[in-house]
């Protein structure tokens, strides 16, 4: 059973050691845990709906309605904690099949209903926010659209309805001996059709590749009709099609299924832990290690906050004293230590060359290999990491991240920037933020750099708000600055929007305007996401 108002499933815990709170304590102040609003009094906020008694599959229940009122966005988890979420879908649909999603639409432009199109839910963004409109609000839920419709093992395709979460679709192809290999942090919870309209990207992407590369073909209902992206290796027929679905968030239509290109599960697949004496010579490691085209499946590099931090939130505190020990001995005195991991993956003879070659690489730029049993432990538990979120909210500390990417030359500058401009901006507030990051998707060209930021949970629902707000604005105004995207894997939704121009300029904006009003002309297609 998944929590009302927190991450992923109410059985699992993941508690915070003591040593991990006492440093909190240290690093921010002493929390104070807040009080959550209980489900019934939540439930009790939802308003009638408004539109006549709908029928088939569509509900007016108030659980279902909240329950598709929200992602997992900061301003999402103060309403709910808080109890001030307002604005809800006056009901929610739950085709079974496409000529239903027909059904859906039908009935949705009978009514004049704006369509929010749901996938799992996990939106870190705002793209289920429910706008402020007089119309009626109709949330279109894909969790029964979520099976494996056809296995081509002869082109090495498989298409899904775009409904199925991760671990259905992974149990699938496995089952024929394949894997899509695509694994966001968001994994248990997140959809197919909810990768590709917000360009996601998988922990192993080096090796498997972004959606925008897996995804082949799919069907797409729009105001305005069927759209069907055929499955050709490539075409240079003018402009590619899917690229204008990929990244629209729900602006389009719904994608109703996807085809996507697929791998054999690879004979070897494993991690391995490096730790590397500061953060230049990792950064200088990683750039050479991506540029000798391994058979590297990832390599996520943490500064020398986040190594500690993510230690000794994970309850590692003896384990980091033996690790210094060990690494003095290895000749690292001086070291601040950046904790990398680095994914092989492949045919046992590709791998263990690229071992022997990576081995090289790292011993370069003094790098200390520590063997499997640290990604060993990262593949077992890399899913549970968002369950912290709960344990310190409950605590009083409030947890979110954002992300970018630009070139090698920019990383480190716009990394140092970036958390600059967090940990200094509450100070009008007397309050502390601590700040951490790791490069986690890497590029010949570049990486991406993925933030995660802790602060104090304030007494009030609008205070906690503003404090997000102040440090959400101080950073992304910082990596427009510095020239990066304004998001690499999250997409856009409306925490992103007022940046996006920064990046597509005047003109590109009105492109996307004018495909969108084209293609919904009424404007109904989860209107105010991506742009206004």
């Amino acid at each position: 059973m998944q929590r009302w108002n927190g991450w992923g499933d109410e059985r699992i815990e993941k508690p915070l050691p003591k040593q991990a709170e006492t440093l909190l304590e240290q690093l921010v102040g002493p929390g104070t845990p807040p009080v959550n609003v209980s489900l019934e009094k939540m439930l009790g906020n939802v308003p009638e709906a408004n539109l006549p008694e709908p029928s088939g599959n569509i509900s007016t229940a108030a659980r279902d309605r909240f329950e598709h009122a929200h992602g997992q966005s900061m301003p999402d988890w103060v309403a709910m904690r808080f109890g001030t979420l307002k604005r809800f879908p006056d009901a929610v649909a739950y085709p079974t099949s496409e000529s239903e999603v027909e059904d859906v639409f039908t009935f949705a432009d009978k009514q004049k209903m704006i369509v929010i199109p749901y996938g799992g839910g996990t939106s870190v963004v705002g793209h289920l926010d429910v706008p402020e409109t007089d119309a009626p609000v109709l949330s279109l839920s894909l969790e029964r659209l979520n099976g494996l419709i056809e296995f081509d093992h002869h082109n090495r395709l498989a298409t899904f309805g775009a409904g199925v979460k991760g671990p259905d679709l992974e149990a699938a192809l496995r089952a024929n001996g394949y894997t899509l290999g695509h694994y966001p942090q968001s994994y248990d919870y997140s959809t197919l059709g909810g990768w590709v309209v917000t360009r996601s990207s998988g922990q192993q992407s080096l090796y498997y590749g972004r959606i925008e590369e897996m995804f082949a073909s799919g069907t797409a209902l729009t105001p305005r009709g069927k759209i069907e992206f055929p499955p050709y290796p490539a075409s240079a027929a003018g402009p590619d099609l899917r690229q204008i679905l990929l990244g629209s968030e729900g602006r389009m239509g719904v994608l109703t299924r996807a085809t996507v290109r697929i791998k054999r599960i690879p004979e070897k697949d494993d991690v391995y832990g490096v730790f590397f004496p500061t953060w230049e010579a990792a950064v200088h490691a990683v750039r050479e290690l991506v540029a000798a085209d391994l058979p590297l499946s990832m390599i996520r590099t943490s500064n020398p906050n986040e190594t500690y931090t993510n230690l000794f939130l994970a309850g590692h505190e003896t384990q980091i004293d033996l690790l210094k020990r060990y690494l003095r001995m290895r000749g690292l005195y001086d070291a601040v230590f950046c904790m990398t991991l680095i994914g092989f993956i492949g045919p046992s003879r590709q791998v263990a060359a690229g071992k022997q070659q990576a081995r090289r690489i790292i011993r370069k730029y003094k790098g200390v290999t520590v063997g499997k049993s640290m990604g060993d432990a990262w593949k077992k538990n890399r899913f549970l990491a968002p369950y912290l979120r709960n344990t310190l909210w409950d605590k009083g500390y409030a947890v979110d991240t954002l992300e970018t990417a630009t070139t090698w030359n920019k990383v480190t500058p716009t990394m140092k920037a970036i958390e600059s401009a967090i940990a200094n901006a509450l100070e009008e507030y007397g309050e502390t933020v601590h700040v951490f990051t790791h490069l986690s998707h890497v590029y010949s060209s570049g990486s991406s750099i993925y933030t995660t930021y802790l602060f104090r949970i304030a007494d009030t629902p609008e205070e906690t708000m503003e404090r997000w707000r102040k440090i959400k604005a101080s950073a992304s105004r910082e990596i427009v600055r510095a020239g990066g995207t304004i998001s690499h894997q999250h997409g856009v939704g409306t925490d992103h929007r007022q940046y996006l121009a920064a990046e597509k300029g005047e003109l590109g904006i009105d492109m996307l305007k004018n495909i969108f009003s084209h293609i919904d002309p009424q404007q109904r297609m989860n209107p105010g996401k991506l742009i206004e």
